[in-house]
């Protein structure tokens, strides 16, 4: 009888199964009782040993999980991480060569002058509030 150790590059989706069930906070418990009354928390187990899983079961499972029965099919935990470390080594690259495409000082100054002519505004309004409720 094979394992899936005997063989590292086959996907066993039992242990997907579990993973994704894991990922998303299900207990087994809760899985088996989402499934239906034919499922108990050992059936569950019982699944998540399997090498490969039913179609139809699979189907099912992913329903309730809310996740594409081919995630769990073909997850491939290796090939994720490297995806990610890949992702993660080249993102870092990237936001340092950031540049921005305006002056900050430039911006600050701007605003700083906007703010200056609203209050020269405010202040010339006030003053005209007051000599019409002075010629009253």
């Amino acid at each position: 009888m094979s394992t899936a150790t005997d063989r590292p590059n086959q996907i066993h989706q039992g242990h997907n199964l579990k993973r994704f069930r894991e990922m998303l906070s299900w207990k087994q418990e809760a899985l088996a009782i989402a499934l239906g009354e034919d499922w108990n928390q050992k059936k569950v187990s019982l699944l998540e040993q399997k090498e490969i899983i039913e179609e139809d079961v699979l189907q099912q499972v992913a329903k309730v999980l809310g996740v594409p029965a081919e995630a769990i099919k073909n997850f491939d935990e290796e090939k994720a991480i490297n995806n990610i470390q890949n992702n993660y080594d080249n993102s870092t690259g990237a936001m340092m060569n950031y540049g921005c495409t305006f002056n900050p000082i430039e911006k600050i100054v701007e605003l700083y002058n906007e703010k200056v002519e609203l209050l020269e505004r405010l202040l010339q309004a006030e003053k005209e509030k007051n000599e019409l409720l002075k010629g009253k």
